[in-house]
């Protein structure tokens, strides 16, 4: 089964153009909507139900960048599903001072101190991040990605998943 990249004609990328992975998805769901097939025979009507199925995993998946990012890293063998990641000490310290100070709003939600540190704080951690993603995406779409560039970009997409855990307990 091709990837989804190949099924929408698209190169490999961590910011698919919206416009065409919209157009694309609305192409293949008229094309092989299940419906259009029904009266088929089983070989063709399973087959519009794998193309459609893909489809909308395709859509899903492209249209959102953090499921972009994790796909793409999937599809270049650098990212496993459920994945024992270890993250550099120096960051982890870091989250843990983050996590300490929501623990303090925790403790006393009164402490709107507390809050607005960790809520600051945590800003500034997902800018960095997005400074330093952009500038390795931009490294990967001007060349041939090599195994260095996807480590690094591996590193950050396991950053970010921490940094959104730490923003739901804000929430």
């Amino acid at each position: 089964m091709e990837n989804y990249f190949t099924l929408y004609n698209l190169p490999v990328s961590f910011s698919p153009d919206p416009v065409v992975v919209k157009q694309k998805y609305y192409e293949l769901s008229r094309q092989y909507h299940p419906d259009k097939f029904a009266n088929a025979g089983s070989h063709e009507h399973a087959l519009a139900l794998r193309i459609a199925a893909m489809n909308n995993d395709a859509y899903k998946t492209l249209r959102d960048a953090d499921a972009t990012m994790a796909y793409v890293l999937r599809i270049a063998g650098v990212l496993e599903e459920e994945e024992k990641y270890q993250l550099p000490a120096a960051f982890l310290m870091e989250m843990m001072d983050l996590n300490e100070a929501i623990s303090d709003y925790e403790d006393d939600t009164t402490n709107t101190k507390a809050r607005e540190t960790a809520t600051a704080t945590l800003k500034e951690q997902m800018d960095e991040w997005e400074t330093a993603t952009n500038r390795l995406k931009q490294q990967y779409s001007a060349g041939a990605p090599n195994p260095a560039l996807l480590a690094q970009l591996k590193d950050m997409y396991m950053r970010k998943k921490y940094l959104l855990r730490i923003a739901d307990r804000l929430r």
